[in-house]
């Protein structure tokens, strides 16, 4: 008999917010935290806007501890430890042995292998930072996660664009489930607002263009207008527990974690299909045991991107059928930017916290329906008062990958 899973804790660290409630009440009252960057490159680059995190790295960890850490891994300790602290968790060795982390991100430590490139072929220089590769590597921050805690579970770092903490958090509940482990601290992380990350993706042509008159409104998902992404830095952590363990401490259950499905397009690495999101939306829906209609918000993958908000359109309407009209739907990209390997995360907390509150946050900056994208977005302003059951949050990601996680309302 597989095992129950439950969330007992959340951190974030993302634009609009260094703690997950601070965050979530951005995106209820509509604060985009889009906007110009202000890095000394941005003259240089066609796309001059992001969503950045406002983060000073001095109050959470000592100069020489943060010197030997990547932004990307510093979010993730950040996020990390929120959690932890959420949960009410204390460590013992029992625990350690019985916890793993599973991790998620798309590029890992791009800050890091920048400078490197800096360097060398810039600077002209004859060495790099002697802790570069540690630094850079993407499994780092999940290590530095287990050695801040002694966790001697499995450390697991899940690289698969934009679906890696999505992914990271469905298999650690797998773990859970079948009692490999007790806990898992699970999620993802990134900071890839580099000179080369963003010059790589203006030549994919795939980032919106800047609105001169209001840069924060530039990502509208949906809407017929959308031009597509904007890239993002972040990082979302959740712990997650068996039933009995939770029990047994007596743990708050935030959420019940239902469902996770996953699933390959094997068709083209940009372009997304419809085929393989319905795959592993109806198998996210199967192994939790919930009809469609039983979801009572979908937080989507929704990036702004002409084709992607098409594919999902249609693919939520294959899955929902009639409840698709009825089915309250958000992309808060719209506000945080995309934040790639650590989105799936982020935005499933965001889920979460919109069942738990009843508070539905919208799709920001929707000015202008798009015939073939149809469905009820939430536009502008947030969806108070709503009793929901159980929630949805979809990523979908270069390479074809796929990830949807379902949560059901959890026992206070």
């Amino acid at each position: 008999m597989m095992r129950r899973v439950f969330v007992t804790g959340v951190g974030i660290l993302a634009p609009g917010g260094s703690d997950a409630p601070t965050f979530f009440s951005s995106l209820i009252d509509g604060r985009s935290a889009i906007g110009p960057l202000h890095s000394s490159f941005a003259e240089r680059l066609t796309t001059r806007i992001a969503a950045s995190v406002d983060f000073d790295p001095k109050p959470h960890f000592p100069v020489l501890r943060a010197a030997s850490l990547d932004r990307y891994a510093q979010f993730a300790l950040v996020a990390a430890r929120q959690a932890v602290t959420d949960a009410a968790l204390i460590f013992d060795d029992e625990l350690r042995e019985r916890t793993g982390v599973f991790w998620g991100t798309g590029m890992g430590g791009a800050q890091t292998i920048e400078q490197g490139y800096d360097d060398v072929y810039l600077k002209g220089q004859d060495r790099v930072r002697p802790l570069s590769v540690p630094m850079s590597m993407n499994n780092a921050a999940a290590a530095q996660i287990g050695i801040e805690y002694g966790i001697r579970g499995p450390a697991l770092t899940y690289s698969t664009a934009c679906a890696s903490s999505a992914n990271a958090v469905g298999e650690a509940c797998r773990a859970i489930r079948h009692g490999e482990i007790d806990l898992a601290v699970a999620g993802g992380s990134e900071a890839l607002l580099t000179f080369g990350a963003l010059k790589a993706w203006e030549g994919l042509r795939a980032l919106a263009l800047e609105d001169v008159a209001e840069p924060s409104a530039s990502c509208r998902p949906f809407s017929a207008e959308r031009s597509g992404l904007v890239l993002g830095e972040g990082a979302g952590a959740l712990v997650l527990e068996s039933e009995e363990h939770a029990r047994e401490r007596g743990a708050v259950a935030l959420a019940e974690f239902a469902g996770y499905g996953r699933s390959n397009d094997a068709m083209h690495l940009t372009k997304p299909t419809v085929d393989g999101q319905v795959r592993a939306m109806r198998q996210a829906l199967a192994e939790a045991g919930l009809p469609p209609p039983a979801i009572g918000y979908l937080n989507a993958h929704g990036t702004a991107t002409p084709v992607g908000d098409l594919v999902e359109t249609a693919a939520i309407k294959a899955v929902f059928a009639e409840a698709a009209a009825r089915l309250p739907i958000s992309s808060t990209k719209a506000m945080h930017g995309h934040l790639m390997g650590a989105a799936g995360a982020v935005e499933l907390i965001v889920a979460l916290m919109a069942m738990r509150s009843g508070s539905i946050p919208p799709t920001a900056h929707y000015r202008r329906p798009d015939p073939e994208c149809d469905l009820d977005y939430v536009p502008n302003v947030a969806r108070r008062g709503v009793a929901i059951d159980a929630v949805m949050s979809n990523s979908f990601a270069f390479g074809g990958g796929n990830a949807v996680l379902v949560l059901r309302r959890g026992q206070d």
